[in-house]
C-alpha cells in the first residue's frame, strides 16, 4: 500500500467517525425539485438558494407546471440568485426536455442527465449520486480545494480531481465523500483563514504540514 493509499484511507475514516451522516444542505422534496436546487446553486450559497425554493416549489412543483411558465413569471422567482438570467433560460429548457424526451421523470444516466439545459458534470454527478446512488463523486469548489490542500489530487480540473479521487475511494463511499469533503471546505478548510487548529486531519494534510510545520 502506498503512502497516497494510506492517506486515504486514514481520511476516508476520519470522515466515517466524525460525520457519519452527511447529505446535501439543499431543500427539496423531489429529484426534480433537486435538480432545480442544484442548478440555482451555482456560484451561488445553498442558504440562498433555500430561501428562493420554497416559493419557487410552491408555485412549480413539478416540471409539468415549471414548463407553462412564462420567462418573467419564473425570473422573479430567482432574481436573488446570481445570473438568473441564465438560471430561468436553464430551468425552462429543462422541464421542457424532462417532458419531451424523458417522461418528465430525471435520469439517473450522467450523459443524459448532460444533455439538459444549465446541466454540467458537477451537477449531473450530484444528481446522479444523491438520488440514484450512483458511484460518483461531484467536485465543486470545496472538494477542488480540501482535496488540493490534503493531497488527494494535484488535478487542474475539476474532471481531473474527479478521476484522482474515484481512482481510490471505493464505490460505496463516493456518494457520501462528495459530501464529507463540500461540508469540511465550507465549514473546516474554508477558502480564506481554513481553520487548521480545529481539525482533525492536520497529520494527513499537505497544506498543514507544508504551512505549520517545520523541519
Amino acid at each position: 500500500m502506498t503512502r497516497l493509499d494510506t492517506k486515504f484511507r486514514r481520511i476516508l475514516d476520519y470522515f466515517r467517525a466524525e460525520m457519519p451522516v452527511a447529505e446535501t444542505e439543499l431543500r427539496y422534496g423531489s429529484p426534480f425539485q433537486l435538480l432545480v436546487a442544484v442548478i440555482l446553486s451555482a456560484q451561488c450559497t445553498d442558504r440562498r438558494v433555500n430561501v428562493v425554493t420554497p416559493p419557487l416549489f410552491e408555485r412549480f412543483p413539478d416540471p409539468e407546471r415549471l414548463a407553462a411558465a412564462s420567462f418573467d413569471e419564473l425570473f422573479d422567482y430567482v432574481k436573488s440568485v446570481s445570473y438568473p438570467n441564465s438560471k430561468t433560460r436553464h430551468l425552462l429548457g429543462m422541464a421542457r426536455m424532462l417532458l419531451d424526451e424523458y417522461g418528465g421523470q430525471v435520469p439517473s444516466d450522467i450523459d443524459a442527465l448532460m444533455r439538459l439545459p444549465g446541466v454540467g458534470r458537477k451537477t449531473a454527478n450530484v444528481i446522479a449520486s444523491v438520488v440514484y446512488d450512483r458511484p460518483v463523486i461531484a467536485v465543486d469548489t470545496h472538494v477542488f480545494r480540501v482535496s488540493h490542500r490534503l493531497g488527494l489530487s494535484q488535478g487542474k480540473t475539476p474532471e481531473a480531481v474527479e478521476r484522482d479521487l474515484e481512482a481510490r475511494v471505493p464505490p460505496q463511499d463516493r456518494p457520501t465523500a462528495h459530501h464529507w469533503l463540500i461540508l469540511h471546505g465550507r465549514y473546516t478548510c474554508t477558502a480564506r483563514n481554513p481553520k487548521c487548529a480545529d481539525c482533525g486531519l492536520q497529520l494527513w494534510c499537505d497544506h498543514y504540514l507544508a504551512e505549520h510545520v517545520r523541519v
